[in-house]
């Protein structure tokens, strides 16, 4: 089973972000489940949230304690006692961030998505750079996923936002290796 934990801020699609995942995994014929845990219901109070991908049914109910990719989708909360707390030896860290981070991947999602979706949520984006990253689900699944959630221009331009984002965490691995 693969976890995957996310992090951000109310407003920022984190919720929609492990619903997306959890449908492109069903997508490829996976077993998928995602949830959220929040306190505060506001805009910008930190907010988590979870998804597990299979090949089996899924039994777990409980929160992603030990995940194998953390997504962090917004880089403020990289000060929060706990973030990294339970990642797998070798799990996988993508943060938004358009400055290079030595030991994780950054990728720029707010400013993609306000260059395709003209406004600032980067869960499509950081998607996009998840399934480059660890190649656990193929962009064509979160594209389609993206389009199901959201139809018409707005899963377009998250679309568009995603397989850029993909593009960009190719070109990093390709630099890295």
């Amino acid at each position: 089973m693969f976890q995957i934990r996310i992090h951000g801020r109310g407003g920022q699609g984190v919720v929609s972000a492990a619903e997306i995942l959890s449908v492109a995994a069903f997508f490829e014929g996976k077993y998928a489940q995602a949830f959220p845990s929040f306190g505060s219901e506001r805009n910008g109070a930190p907010v988590m949230s979870f998804c597990r991908v299979d090949d089996k049914p899924i039994r777990l109910r409980e929160p992603v304690m030990e995940p194998d990719a953390l997504i962090i989708q917004d880089p403020t909360l990289l000060h929060l006692p706990g973030l990294f707390d339970g990642l797998a030896a070798g799990g996988s860290v993508l943060i938004n961030s358009a400055r290079p981070c030595e030991n994780y991947l950054a990728i720029p999602a707010t400013e993609l998505a306000l260059k395709y979706v003209r406004r600032p949520v980067p869960n499509a984006a950081l998607l996009g750079g998840f399934a480059a990253q660890t190649g656990l689900l193929r962009i064509e699944s979160i594209v389609a996923a993206i389009r199901e959630k959201f139809p018409g221009e707005i899963g377009e331009a998250n679309a568009r936002a995603a397989q850029a984002a993909w593009d960009l965490a190719q070109e990093a691995h390709v630099s890295a290796n």
